[in-house]
């Protein structure tokens, strides 16, 4: 039982290595990807509607003579066509127009039009239709099928792709294309005639099932696509059985010690979460354990409590953040806290160099127990004498591939070393219980005592002054404060340039305090030397970009303003929000957004006015958002699901577990070959 249609995309007619480049941009590279690719919406080209009955704010084909033509000369010169058949008549508007189109629009000729109609000065019109000259022959039959439009990428005409894609499906319904159907009558409609309604429905179709994804075909699509992630994790899971790892025991008295030099009691939630990874960790099975927790619930001490644990068994343990400032603020919290019990972590990021590198491998090799670095942790080259332990904190902001290269460092045979992933970004049920299946989850769902909640407010730009005087006084008073840029193109040296605008504009409005300024351009020195300055006061107010999302520690800033809020997606706004609210100071957010709100940034401010609650925003983010960007799968080497989407298709999971277990070994293989590929080693790493 095997599929064909796994013929790659450059090896089809009419695809050369520049659309074989953009389609693969749209994660397309074979003929089934082709046909799993997913209209946005349809357009109906199947009737002609008569002029007399076109209604305005609808898109619709029409017919007609051209009775009239004019260039009229407004503030900008433009072509004004007027169609006419039996009912009535239809003006054609060009605000830009070449002259072949006076030709194609001389008087006397048919013409067919496809396009939205408005009411305009002269009556219903089209601006810009999609048209084509009619002979005086029998006019071109129309389509039986609605016109599938696709989600496209720079570089590639809609045109092409659906010329692409059509002739993928021509060759299914010839029987050119086999696709195994393991799933058989157990799901309607059958797999060829799902994808057959999804790229060609009929006019009587439900339209709006279609797009939204609630049609029979494809919810038929749909659970296919979450089977084969269940069996992919449960083969993963039967894997895994068959490993081992070094039981790590914790150290009693050290814990004590570590506790000592904290200085404060950790939660009722932080001791919980300890005992479920220091069960884990004292099995000879390794751990997989998702640790969720809000910003500022204190992931790092129960870290801490589990490197400590690889370093009293003998073994070596690894801290791995994503960005060097990130990894730096770990570096010094924990050598903080572990130094003084005789434990000196080893430092490793991509700004290390010559001598300094060369003893930090050495050590790595040699007597270390712990690592703590970003992805340079990662390289070749870099070797431990004995990884039993992999600590990754905001682990979505990793590739696949980084994550795999690392564990590999810690593993012999079936040996493999313990894995704890940590996020501050709260994970909806949902796509935990699909996305993250193979791992145990474990959550801080308590702050530490004396934390207040933030309080947050939604201002206009318009209202720039009152803010920036409210400021004032809020530093005049001693406090610290973030003014933060989000990214306003995909564009780090635009990014760049708005922060540091903004920070001239603010430092003269504010000739009284220091202004501060930090963005991803910088060297990662001068960047430790600003945050260094705010840290400890010196500076009052920090201008940034999103690269102070995570990792910044600064108890005494109270202050948060995020300008261009409705840009960010509520998990990057809740992530912002997190730096302040660290002390003892009633902390506050301002959301500062540009008129006019769009529907789903007026949606994501109100929720960020509303609630402080991480895992309210993480199921609200992923209504707004959808999985791909809640978990960050945007990222090369990660996976996306191309048809399903966890949040409307939840009612899914179960009937594919039932699925699941009805499947024989080679239609599971079918399966996961078919919508996982060779991505199957990494679901869910």
């Amino acid at each position: 039982m095997t599929d064909r249609g796994q013929a790659p995309v450059a090896e089809l007619h009419g695809v050369g290595p520049q659309v074989a480049s953009r389609l693969k941009a749209l994660g397309i590279t074979c003929e089934l990807d082709l046909l799993f690719h997913r209209p946005l919406r349809y357009e109906d080209r199947t009737r002609i509607v008569p002029l007399g009955r076109v209604r305005p704010e609808t898109r619709v084909q029409v017919e007609g003579r051209v009775v009239h033509q004019e260039v009229v000369q407004r503030r900008r010169r433009m072509l004004l066509v007027t169609l006419a058949d039996d009912t009535g008549q239809l003006t054609l508007r060009f605000f830009r127009f070449f002259p072949s189109q006076l030709r194609m629009y001389r008087e006397g000729n048919r013409v067919r039009c496809f396009g939205d109609v408005r009411f305009g000065p002269q009556g219903f019109e089209m601006a810009h239709p999609q048209a084509q000259v009619l002979g005086k022959g029998e006019p071109p039959p129309l389509p039986k099928h609605l016109t599938a439009i696709y989600p496209v990428t720079q570089g590639l005409a809609q045109a092409t792709l659906a010329k692409i894609i059509d002739a993928a499906v021509d060759r299914l319904l010839d029987g050119e294309i086999r696709l195994a159907d393991p799933l058989g009558s157990s799901e309607s409609p059958p797999l060829q005639e799902a994808l057959r309604i999804i790229h060609r429905p009929g006019p009587e179709e439900n339209l709006d099932a279609l797009i939204d994804g609630h049609h029979p075909a494809v919810q038929r699509l749909a659970t296919e696509e979450l089977l084969a992630h269940h069996l992919a994790l449960t083969r993963l899971n039967q894997a895994r059985a068959r490993q081992r790892a070094y039981a790590l025991k914790p150290d009693e008295a050290l814990q004590e010690k570590l506790l000592g030099v904290v200085g404060f009691e950790p939660t009722g939630a932080q001791r919980r979460v300890v005992g479920e990874i220091m069960e884990d960790l004292g099995a000879e099975r390794p751990m997989r354990r998702l640790l969720q927790g809000d910003v500022g619930s204190g992931k790092t001490l129960v870290a801490a409590f589990a490197l400590l644990a690889a370093a009293a068994s003998g073994r070596q343990a690894a801290i791995v953040a994503p960005t060097e400032i990130l990894a730096e603020q770990h570096y010094r919290t924990l050598s903080q806290w572990l130094e003084p019990l005789g434990i000196e972590p080893v430092w490793l990021a991509g700004k290390v160099k010559g001598k300094a590198r060369r003893e930090a491998l050495a050590r790595l090799a040699g007597e270390a127990s712990i690592a703590i670095g970003t992805h340079a942790l990662f390289q070749e080259g870099v070797e431990f004498r004995d990884l039993a332990l992999i600590v990754v904190d905001e682990q979505h902001r990793f590739g696949v591939h980084q994550r795999l290269a690392l564990a590999a460092k810690g593993s012999e045979g079936v040996r493999s070393p313990h894995q704890l992933v940590m996020t501050a970004t709260p994970i909806p049920r949902t796509l935990a219980m699909t996305a993250y299946a193979g791992l145990d989850i474990s959550v801080i769902d308590e702050l530490p005592p004396g934390r207040k909640p933030v309080t947050t407010v939604v201002l206009s730009q318009g209202r720039r002054e009152e803010i920036v005087e409210r400021l004032r006084r809020a530093l005049g008073e001693g406090r610290q404060a973030y003014w933060v840029c989000p990214l306003i193109e995909e564009s780090d040296v635009l990014e760049a340039q708005a922060a540091e605008t903004t920070a001239e504009e603010l430092s003269a409005a504010l000739p009284e305090f220091s202004v501060g300024l930090i963005h991803g351009r910088m060297k990662p020195a001068d960047k430790q030397a600003v945050m260094d300055a705010f840290a400890s006061g010196k500076t009052a107010l920090l201008v940034a970009t999103t690269v102070i999302e995570v990792g910044v520690d600064v108890p005494n800033a109270s202050l948060m303003m995020i300008e261009n809020a409705e840009r960010l997606g509520l998990s990057q706004l809740h992530q912002l929000r997190g730096r302040v609210g660290r002390g003892s100071e009633q902390a506050a957010c301002v959301l500062i957004y540009k008129p006019p709100l769009g529907e789903t940034a007026r949606k994501r401010l109100e929720t960020m006015r509303e609630t402080t609650d991480g895992f309210v925003i993480a199921e609200r983010d992923l209504e707004l958002r959808g999985p791909g960007e809640v978990l960050g799968t945007r990222q090369t080497g990660m996976l996306r699901f191309r048809v399903a989407d966890l949040a409307r298709d939840a009612d899914l999971l179960e009937p594919v577990k039932s699925l699941a277990e009805s499947l024989d070994v080679a239609g599971a293989d079918v399966v996961i070959e078919r919508w996982l590929g060779g991505a199957e080693q990494f679901v869910d790493v």
